[in-house]
């Protein structure tokens, strides 16, 4: 291993699992996943699914959802999969059947009817969900493969990094938070080549 301190393929810290974050390596070229946060929600030898967790909308979910009463709650873009259907992350647990648990308290889904009458019968839960439109998706083996060839660098999630909304400073307050290792790639410039 390198003792370089701008070390820029640091080795990655995890193995995949549900629960932890896919930080994109700075030098990952695909736009779509450029600079990007992913919580690994599910992760096995058939595939995984993960969401966006830093690509915000310019929408809240009132306007996409009439089932639901007039909250602020913004919606993200979870990924570039079934980019049609609604995901969503929250901490109420078993208040929705369904649902699965995936790190620190934080669950994925369950049943969207009940979800849409306890917000409609206490709005200010709303705090506790957030809203995904479409998923990112990897087959068998594939997500490993992508790990090996450093487009990502694998951390523990907390309930404040997937609940917290404050997305445009994730990717490289997720990279700082990972250690003197992987705290310079939070500076690597956009695009190298204007450097």
């Amino acid at each position: 291993m390198s003792k370089d301190p701008l070390e820029l393929s640091p080795p990655n810290p995890l193995a995949p699992s549900p629960g932890t974050l896919l930080v994109s390596g700075p030098y990952l070229s695909d736009p779509y996943f450029r600079r990007t946060v992913v919580l690994l929600c599910m992760h096995d030898p058939d595939g995984s699914f993960g969401l966006v967790l830093n690509r915000p909308l310019e929408t809240n979910i009132a306007d996409l959802m009439t089932e639901l009463p007039n909250l602020p709650s913004p919606v993200g873009i979870g990924g570039p999969v079934q980019s049609g259907n609604l995901f969503f992350l929250h901490t109420l647990g078993p208040r929705i059947t369904g649902s699965l648990n995936v790190v620190d308290g934080i669950s994925m889904g369950g049943d969207f009817q009940q979800l849409c009458a306890v917000l409609n019968a206490s709005p200010k839960l709303a705090r506790h969900v957030r809203f995904f439109v479409g998923y990112s998706g990897w087959g068998a083996d594939q997500l490993n493969s992508e790990i090996g060839n450093n487009s990502w660098l694998v951390t523990p999630a907390s309930k404040r990094s997937v609940m917290g909304t404050e997305a445009k400073d994730l990717w490289a307050g997720t990279l700082r938070g990972m250690g003197p290792k992987y705290a310079p790639l939070a500076n690597f410039p956009e695009d190298p080549s204007l450097n």
